[in-house]
């Protein structure tokens, strides 16, 4: 159909990226860089673009795979060090 062009899964990075700026949290990035990660192996071509561009059951698994991954790294980089508690000092329903 046309996921085994790489500027769709990069558009689809780019979409995931913006979704990520209008609802912050760290849901839609791990998300964008898996997409973007796909479309980067298959801009480069190759082998890899072949096995990835052979069937869209495949592309989604790796799209799976590459985003937890990128979540995981972005938990450990930028979530609650070990040992930090937060530390609430107001109720936002207290105005």
């Amino acid at each position: 159909m046309g996921w085994d062009v790489w500027w769709v899964w990069m558009a689809g990075a780019i979409v995931l990226a913006i979704l990520e700026v209008l609802a912050p949290g760290y849901v839609f990035l791990g998300f964008a860089v898996g997409a973007a990660v796909i479309g980067v192996l298959l801009l480069w071509g190759g082998g890899v673009a072949a096995w990835l561009g052979g069937s869209l059951s495949m592309m989604v698994l790796m799209f799976a795979i590459f985003s937890l991954l990128a979540w995981l790294v972005m938990r450990k980089v930028v979530g609650v060090r070990k040992g930090q508690t937060r530390i609430w000092d107001r109720d936002i329903n207290e105005d």
